[in-house]
């Protein structure tokens, strides 16, 4: 018996997830290269390769370290890379496979480029543009292109696109006006890739997408990839936005009732360390508990998670297990050195978070 909290994943709900987007990007001409940051495995990776994906991203170098070292060869490293440590890294990463990376500053592009000249093979660069939540890039427009102009002249970069990220589309509220904002993510990519070429420089990749926007895979046409993550796994916070059911969620915590100190009070033994404490973008909940919606997260310690519930409808006993789906799913791998897989009901072993505290 598994003893709790254990993360557990169920692999028919994983390959639904896995062929539903793969289909949703391939119908309307989009390559997917998946963000491998929500499960940091090596044996889900090599499933959404068999899924149809053209490659992966990764979020950080050390990520890509240990999928380069798997045998993994086609890689976007969506970070910028700054400082001679992880430069000096990337050198190495470079003499194994064909690295591709973003800039949206010289100093950046610069670094890239020695590393390109060093180790004698040019270093793949997309350009980012702010996506609208100023997190990262250059801006649209004129100054994308006085960018691209600037690193056309760096002897070890090979400038290959253009990349964004729309992080802020997980804030709206309404079906529409997410497609309204994928649409814009769209516009944003190809009207600057149109800019560059009416300048004479090829623009390859646009390289977009999240979770939510490849859903709407229709509003994305136009673009070359989409970067999609936490598809593989779901969470409350793609429930909230009406793209999955609970019941789609491949991926839950399974947590036994500990105590009980008064009526419509329980405690279980999931805390922050087990579920994260990200909210999810509908409230307050920390997590929505399997076949009993009434019965609420409502705070979490490090190793415990407190319950509130009606105690005249709702019957709990210390003992009980419960199944959580948590907010955010792609917090939860990385707080594990691995996760139970099940299929058709039957426990099939265990899958390795091979990247496991890959941050750096």
């Amino acid at each position: 018996m598994l003893s709790t909290p254990y993360v557990h994943v169920d692999m028919d709900k994983l390959d639904k997830n896995l062929e539903t987007m793969e289909n949703r990007l391939e119908n309307v001409g989009i390559d997917h290269w998946p963000h491998i940051k929500t499960h940091k495995s090596i044996e889900i990776a090599r499933k959404q390769f068999a899924a149809g994906a053209k490659g992966i991203t990764c979020a950080k170098l050390s990520e890509a370290e240990v999928f380069a070292n798997a045998g993994i060869e086609n890689i976007l490293l969506a970070y910028p890379i700054v400082g001679q440590g992880k430069l000096a890294r990337l050198q190495e990463l470079a003499k194994k496979i064909t690295v591709r990376t973003i800039a949206d500053s010289l100093t950046v592009a610069k670094g890239l480029s020695k590393v390109g000249e060093l180790a004698g093979n040019k270093i793949e660069v997309l350009i980012e543009i702010d996506g609208g939540s100023h997190r990262g890039g250059v801006q649209s427009g004129e100054d994308t292109l006085d960018f691209v102009k600037e690193l056309l002249k760096l002897p070890g970069i090979e400038f290959k696109g253009l990349f964004t990220y729309v992080g802020q589309i997980y804030a709206l509220a309404t079906e529409e006006e997410v497609k309204q904002e994928t649409a814009r993510e769209a516009k944003l990519l190809i009207e600057n890739k149109e800019l560059l070429e009416s300048n004479g420089i090829e623009v390859e990749i646009t390289s977009g997408g999240s979770t939510l926007s490849s859903y709407h895979a229709e509003q994305l046409k136009g673009i070359s990839e989409s970067r999609a993550g936490n598809y593989v796994f779901g969470d409350i916070n793609a429930v909230t936005h009406g793209i999955y059911s609970p019941e789609d969620c491949a991926l839950r915590i399974c947590s036994t009732i500990v105590s009980i100190p008064l009526p419509g009070h329980a405690t279980i033994d999931a805390g922050s360390k087990a579920l994260t404490s990200d909210l999810s973008v509908a409230g307050n909940n920390h997590g929505f508990i399997i076949g009993k919606p009434d019965v609420e997260i409502v705070t979490l310690n490090e190793e415990h998670g407190y319950l509130r519930f009606d105690p005249k409808k709702i019957n709990v006993e210390i003992g009980d297990q419960i199944d959580i789906v948590p907010n955010h799913s792609c917090v939860i791998p990385n707080l594990n050195e691995s996760v139970h897989a099940f299929k058709n009901g039957e426990y099939q072993g265990k899958i390795n978070i091979d990247a496991k505290g890959k941050n750096y």
